[in-house]
């Protein structure tokens, strides 16, 4: 049997890779203009800025909006120091050992916990033990423990970017070890750590099982972060579930799927912004 030409064989390949990367895109693409195309007429001003009413058959979206923003801030607070913490500590004051390695394979056992078992947790502890409650507080925190792997790994592999001739430089120089760290290193790397932490809102916007849990799902317009609170993802997760209002739904999920758009390509703006400055 006569064996093809390797020519041959690289191009039967590369059709192979070109079309399962079209039909992804088509995908892709399929999803977002049937969400849009069911929800952008939904759309208005009056559906931004009023509340729910009749269990979400009637009114807007504004009180699951200023949840989700809620939600957001609680979780990066409490995510964003100690995550980057981390991966400082990981890349700059430690050597590769047994340590770290136990550190990271926690970090990636973390990763790999199922929402819904992060949100048992959450209800376990700060709802329960803490006495929290049923609260956007509760939510954030939970959440901020389902970022941190996220935002740890990225900040680590953009820590471990930076050449070690920008830490000699300043060190020949007399400069401390954290000054080092807060002045060369950090500035360096920003371009991987604001794309993490950018990419970790677009977590919090679209996750459901965890806020269900801790945060619970009031229709309330929240005046603070210790009252319950339904964000948009739980609540256009509740609207389709049991059929109170498709319209609603798809208009929720439009501004969820933009959402999220919008976060992605300010993440790439970002990075190349920062890669620009500090290149």
């Amino acid at each position: 049997m006569k064996r093809l030409n390797p020519t041959v064989w690289q191009n039967v390949v590369q059709v192979q890779l070109w079309t399962l990367t079209s039909l992804t895109i088509a995908i892709l693409f399929f999803i977002i203009f049937f969400i849009l195309f069911n929800g952008l007429p939904q759309l208005s001003w009056e559906f931004l800025s009023t509340n729910p009413v009749d269990m979400g058959r009637g009114g807007g979206i504004l009180s699951t909006i200023v949840s989700t923003l809620y939600l957001i801030a609680v979780a990066l607070l409490f995510a964003i120091p100690l995550g980057i913490g981390a991966a400082i500590y990981l890349t700059e004051y430690t050597r590769e050992g047994k340590t770290t390695r136990i550190i990271r394979f926690g970090v990636e056992c973390l990763a790999g916990i199922p929402s819904i078992i992060l949100g048992l947790f959450g209800f376990a502890l700060f709802v329960m033990s803490f006495g929290w409650g049923w609260s956007l507080l509760s939510g954030g925190m939970t959440m901020s423990i389902m970022l941190l792997p996220t935002i740890i790994r990225t900040s680590e592999e953009s820590f471990k970017a930076v050449p070690y001739e920008f830490r000699e430089v300043s060190f020949s120089l007399g400069v401390g070890k954290w000054r080092t760290i807060t002045r060369v290193v950090l500035p360096s790397a920003l371009p991987g750590v604001v794309t993490g932490v950018v990419l970790s809102v677009a977590r919090c916007i679209e996750e459901t099982a965890v806020v269900i849990f801790t945060a619970g799902s009031s229709l309330r317009f929240p005046s603070s972060v210790f009252e319950s609170g339904r964000t948009m993802a739980v609540h256009f997760y509740i609207l389709a579930r049991e059929g109170i209002s498709m319209s609603k739904a798809y208009g929720t999920a439009a501004i969820l799927i933009l959402s999220i758009l919008l976060i992605n390509i300010t993440a790439y703006l970002l990075m190349r912004y920062f890669m620009k400055r500090y290149s």
